[in-house]
């Protein structure tokens, strides 16, 4: 340990004497003082770790010392020591940003304790995470050999996120390293898993596979709308589930989680078919048959998500779904700011929805800006990024009026996202798609060991952009590449945060369904 230095200021600092020999033994050095005044000299003089500061003084209280402590040096922690226990002088302590606050009498294993809390939080955390998590690795490797079910696959997923974002806050490397290598073994077997499974998901008449994009509105949500308290639903565009963990800290404040589950997002994990299916509650082929007027695929011109309120209202009327609703689409702070200053009107409708598409923005930002990249240069700092923006964006402030008006509140996405760094070669005609985690088309080349193909795009309720076309979809962290200046493209896009494949990231994600407080 290194030499740590205390100051301890108490008019009664001789009646302490034990206390400070123990402290000693155990290897802090402290110096006393007696007064509030001469300790705010001594804190100009000489720099201390940490300052225990009696309450109850003659002359300068303190508290009033607290405050020219805080005021000059305001990183010191300071650990208030008082036999009063009126609730004020707490408030006013805690107030002031005292690091801990004990009442006389302490002995000194309650110091002990006090300094290891506040000087040695960090390293203590740090140790006991990675100890721990040394002994869940091989768990989770024995989880990765035998999981062989949707709801296994969600658990581990969850499991490897829990780790992912507590390894974040210690200075062990090697840690995150071990476990970022069980994400890409997982990725790898869910692969194959999806590979072998999704057609039955598909065809499931018993309900025996996870829910899917196009099932969540009538499963999950119908169920939670009712004419006494509204609703807001709330679908952040390209939200995956590590990022839902770090944002739903802020929504905890406001709100109660009620159930959460995990869906699987249909293929293409992409927002024109994966959210427009949410607001449909049909399958991309159901939608190109029922509603070629709102329905384009990949080659076609235009916006591909522009009749999403389209889309709900006639899902709405086929389920006989008698509720009054409202739709909105954010796409840039202004019309944010718009619907935080309008929302009060959200009291006089039965449902408000709300599809936000920021992080969707942010991720292909990424791609484009070199501000972005170095903001959001691996997963735990586009978590961070994420959350610094949603702590300051309209859309918590939409949340937190909607907790004022007694909503529900129902957040979920279309789907994820994965940091892609593996090129693999395709090659197709003209008309091939343009998404680097998927592509449809005609006459494709690639890699079958490092894609799932779907000769058959309607069996899996896909449309045919023409005859003979096909779909392929990119594995674990693989991204499509050209041939042509594979080099170059393969240089601009590594490194990126894509979707449209199979990945853990891309296809579980979160629905939560909250009540206010």
């Amino acid at each position: 340990m290194n030499e740590i230095h205390i100051l301890w200021v108490d008019d009664e600092i001789d009646l302490l004497k034990a206390h400070i020999i123990f402290l000693e033994k155990k290897g802090y050095t402290v110096t006393k003082c007696t007064n509030g005044a001469d300790a705010i000299d001594m804190i100009d003089e000489t720099s201390y770790d940490i300052i225990f500061l009696d309450e109850n003084m003659p002359g300068i209280s303190g508290l009033d010392t607290l405050v020219a402590i805080k005021a000059k040096q305001n990183h010191v922690p300071v650990v208030m020591i008082t036999k009063n226990e009126e609730e004020y002088i707490m408030e006013d302590a805690i107030g002031n940003k005292i690091a801990d606050y004990l009442i006389k009498p302490v002995n000194p294993n309650q110091i002990l304790l006090s300094l290891k809390k506040i000087l040695d939080h960090s390293r203590l955390i740090s140790e006991k995470t990675t100890s721990n998590y040394q002994q869940e690795f091989g768990k989770i490797s024995m989880d990765l050999a035998m999981v062989n079910s949707y709801d296994a696959w969600v658990e581990l997923y969850k499991k490897l996120v829990f780790w992912e974002i507590e390894l974040e806050h210690i200075n062990d490397t090697g840690m995150s390293e071990i476990l970022e290598s069980q994400k890409k073994e997982a990725n790898s077997l869910f692969f194959k898993f999806v590979k072998n499974n999704y057609h039955s998901w598909l065809h499931d008449s018993d309900g025996d596979g996870p829910l899917l994009s196009h099932q969540l509105f009538k499963e999950k949500v119908l169920p939670e709308l009712n004419k006494e308290q509204g609703t807001l639903l709330v679908v952040v565009d390209n939200l995956r589930y590590d990022q839902f963990m770090v944002l739903e800290k802020a929504i905890n404040k406001h709100y109660k989680k009620q159930d959460e589950i995990s869906y699987t997002s249909i293929l293409p994990t992409a927002t024109q078919y994966a959210r427009n299916a949410i607001f449909s509650g049909l399958t991309p082929l159901e939608m190109e048959k029922q509603h070629p007027e709102y329905w384009k695929n990949d080659t076609e011109e235009g916006g591909k998500n522009l009749f999403e309120k389209d889309f709900l209202a006639a899902q709405l009327k086929r389920l006989h779904a008698d509720f009054t609703w409202d739709y909105f689409k954010i796409t840039n702070l202004k019309v944010g700011k718009q619907l935080v200053t309008n929302f009060n009107a959200a009291k006089n409708v039965d449902l408000t929805v709300i599809v936000y598409n920021f992080v969707d923005m942010l991720s292909h930002s990424k791609t484009d800006m070199e501000v972005i990249k170095e903001l959001a240069g691996d997963d735990k700092a586009y978590r961070s990024l994420t959350n610094s923006w949603f702590k300051n964006s309209p859309l918590l402030e939409i949340i937190k009026k909607a907790q004022t008006l007694g909503l529900k509140l129902i957040l979920t996405t279309d789907h994820g996202t994965i940091n892609v760094t593996t090129p693999t070669k395709v090659i197709g005609d003209k008309n091939i798609s343009a998404n680097l985690r998927y592509k449809t088309g005609r006459s494709l080349s690639f890699n079958k060991k490092e894609v799932f193909e779907i000769s058959r795009p309607k069996d899996y309720f896909l449309p045919e952009i023409n005859i003979n076309s096909s779909f392929i979809f990119a594995k674990e962290d693989y991204f499509f590449a050209y041939p042509n200046n594979f080099n170059h493209y393969v240089k601009y896009y590594k490194n990126s945060y894509q979707h449209g494949g199979i990945s853990l990231e891309e296809m579980i994600i979160p629905c939560a369904i909250y009540s206010p407080k």
